[in-house]
């Protein structure tokens, strides 16, 4: 009999590999960072002696929750500014917040960003923001998986001045995260509309060179990968096409920016062409739906996305625009806008949302090798849900349940790369309740 770490047993086990295959009395063998085996309850019992069994007591073993866009630390924003256009939003209330940033403000929103990740359900972020090596020794220390850097402007940062230190600030970045067995660092210039084409085309450069993510606002989006947030509002593109004569994602073709490396983040206003450019170039897309609805940006076409086969992930941006990170609520959000938006229910069909936020989530980040599903060899990030609950009572369908029914609350154990992050609900890696006593603190400086 083999000797394993944990053995994650009774329980519905949901792979999300490419057959989909579901496992009603199933069970996850870990050893180290990695699963050894996903079967039947019995036969993983009969095959390996477990130094901790976890008891799933009937609910769901599933795949971590990927979130493909963040601002993490933005959970110090919090309601903030709410009820207000997009750039009132920005420009009078979020940039004068965000100039009183430090690195221990950056930290400490992290780690309650974490927090609330964790005890939702998710186990991999992707984020965008100020002083992004606190985002990295953040989600290092409480354990979690992360896609993170530095956001870059043509114009100065609290963090690292001027443009070109930004470059610099993100090179060294790279070198000191790399090889690191949970953080990725990728390269972020902010948007078309405050990057010009030659920072575009220097951010690429840093990022094909170093074979990180390169992560920006205008559509949004991938390996490499490049995320960006493309068309987020009609007065974006408006303002992209008075400067360039053609739409975001036209520019960032014309420029060489598009291609598989390239993650979209919203991607709202596109059009037909857009949509072929993006198939063209295989960009992958982030779509988030409660914060492009909070900020009245519009709704993004992803059912035609989808249609083109182009990769779409599941993100709920910052808290300051959305206000949580649960992500179990940002599918049930993403499934229902998109049936009203077209009158039709059969459109985002449970199971391709829940894909959106693992497998295909961690296919945008360039993960897919290591997390997003349960499947032998890959990273161990695991989440358990217990359905014993009245509102999940009784299950016809896996897939809806967790679209229509489940919450972030009723996930009870949360495993990052082999080591328990969460059990009965109780964190293990960071002491919550003295990060919200921080944060509370901050929001009583900032305001």
């Amino acid at each position: 009999m083999e000797s394993v770490d944990i053995l994650i047993n009774n329980g519905w086990v949901l792979t999300m590999d490419p057959e989909d295959t579901l496992i009603e009395k199933g069970a996850v063998a870990v050893s180290g960072e990695r699963i050894v085996a996903v079967g039947e309850d019995l036969v993983l019992a009969a095959s390996y002696k477990a130094a901790k069994t976890v008891d799933a007591r009937g609910g769901i073993i599933m795949p971590g929750l990927v979130n493909a866009h963040t601002h993490a630390a933005m959970t110090c924003f919090r309601g903030i500014a709410d009820d207000l256009p997009l750039m009132t939003w920005l420009n009078d209330h979020i940039f004068p917040a965000e100039a009183k940033l430090t690195f221990d403000i950056v930290y400490q929103g992290t780690l309650l960003a974490c927090a609330e990740m964790i005890l939702s359900g998710t186990t991999t972020f992707c984020d965008m923001y100020l002083f992004e090596d606190a985002v990295a020794q953040a989600a290092k220390t409480v354990g979690i998986r992360a896609v993170v850097g530095e956001v870059i402007y043509d114009f100065p940062s609290p963090n690292y001045g001027p443009v070109e230190a930004g470059l610099k600030y993100t090179e060294d970045l790279i070198e000191k995260w790399r090889d690191d067995p949970l953080i990725t660092i990728a390269v972020e210039p902010h948007s078309v509309y405050v990057c010009s084409p030659e920072l575009l085309q220097k951010a690429r450069a840093i990022a094909d060179k170093n074979d990180v993510p390169l992560i920006i606002h205008v559509a949004e989006t991938e390996r490499e990968v490049v995320i960006i947030h493309v068309a987020e509002t009609e007065r974006e593109v408006a303002e992209v096409m008075g400067k360039y004569g053609r739409t975001p994602v036209a520019h960032l073709a014309d420029i060489g920016i598009l291609g598989p490396n390239l993650i979209a983040d919203h991607c709202v206003v596109l059009t037909p062409e857009d949509i072929t450019l993006l198939k063209e170039f295989d960009v992958k897309v982030a779509h988030n739906p409660e914060s492009n609805m909070k900020l009245a940006s519009g709704i993004a076409p992803i059912p035609e996305l989808l249609d083109h086969g182009i990769i779409v992930g599941i993100g709920t941006d910052g808290c300051a625009s959305n206000n949580n990170l649960d992500l179990f609520q940002e599918m049930d959000t993403a499934a229902k806008l998109h049936k009203v938006d077209s009158l039709d229910p059969t459109v985002m069909d449970a199971r391709t949302v829940v894909r959106m936020a693992t497998i295909d989530g961690a296919r945008v980040l360039g993960l897919e090798d290591t997390t997003g599903s349960l499947e032998t060899g890959k990273k161990a990030d695991v989440i358990i849900v217990d359905v014993n609950r009245p509102h999940l009572i009784p299950m016809y369908n896996v897939y809806s349940h967790l679209v229509y029914a489940v919450t972030g609350s009723d996930v009870v154990t949360a495993i990052v790369n082999g080591r328990l992050l969460m059990e009965d609900r109780v964190l293990t890696t960071v002491d919550v309740d003295a990060v919200m006593r921080a944060v509370n603190q901050i929001a009583q400086d900032i305001t």
